[in-house]
């Protein structure tokens, strides 16, 4: 029992899990890899990661890895909000270089399937904001890569409000897209 709405970029979704609450809390099942294969999204999970983020404004990305370590990333929110942001980075689609966010907390209790193909990165909306993700691939340094999440033929429009965003070194030095190898082609 989930909800799955395609964002504007049809290949990231949005995934509401049911919620069943009482005056003790609630329960939900998060994941079920037969109700996600039910909804048409067979992924075989292989790693759960977590991060905090103590500061408002902490920005994340854009990340991805290249095959054959390439994730699939299913996000959501244990504590506060993120603007969560795909970019397409398969050579040949129709949405190339474009880019899609949703809004994701723990109170709206959503999530987001980023696929491979796809550079991810979020923003902190809150301060001591927790993440949780699944990903269908283990972490590979040598397969580790990034876009600037300022790239202005991106152009991602981060609400940071004339704020400046806290990121790793990695996140500031990382190149355009423009300057990135062909990993990725679309596939009809």
């Amino acid at each position: 029992m989930l909800e799955v709405t395609p964002l504007a970029i049809s290949d990231v979704l949005e995934i509401k899990p049911k919620k069943f609450g009482d005056d003790r809390g609630f329960f939900s099942e998060t994941f079920s890899a037969q109700r996600f294969a039910d909804a048409g999204i067979a992924m075989p999970w292989v790693q759960d990661n977590q991060s905090f983020s103590a500061g408002k404004f902490t920005l994340r990305g854009l990340h991805y890895q290249a095959p054959p370590f390439a994730q699939d990333k299913l996000v959501r929110v244990l504590k506060g909000a993120i603007l969560d942001v795909a970019v397409d980075i398969r050579h040949g689609s129709p949405s190339f270089g474009q880019w899609v966010a949703l809004e994701v907390s723990a109170k709206a209790f959503n999530q987001i399937l980023v696929p491979k193909g796809f550079a991810h990165g979020f923003l902190t909306l809150e301060p001591d904001t927790e993440v949780f993700y699944k990903v269908s691939a283990p972490y590979s340094g040598e397969h580790d890569r990034g876009i600037a999440w300022n790239d202005p033929e991106i152009g991602v429009e981060w609400p940071l409000g004339g704020e400046t965003p806290v990121l790793s070194d990695k996140d500031k030095s990382a190149p355009a897209l423009a300057e990135t190898p062909v990993l990725f082609t679309y596939d009809v």
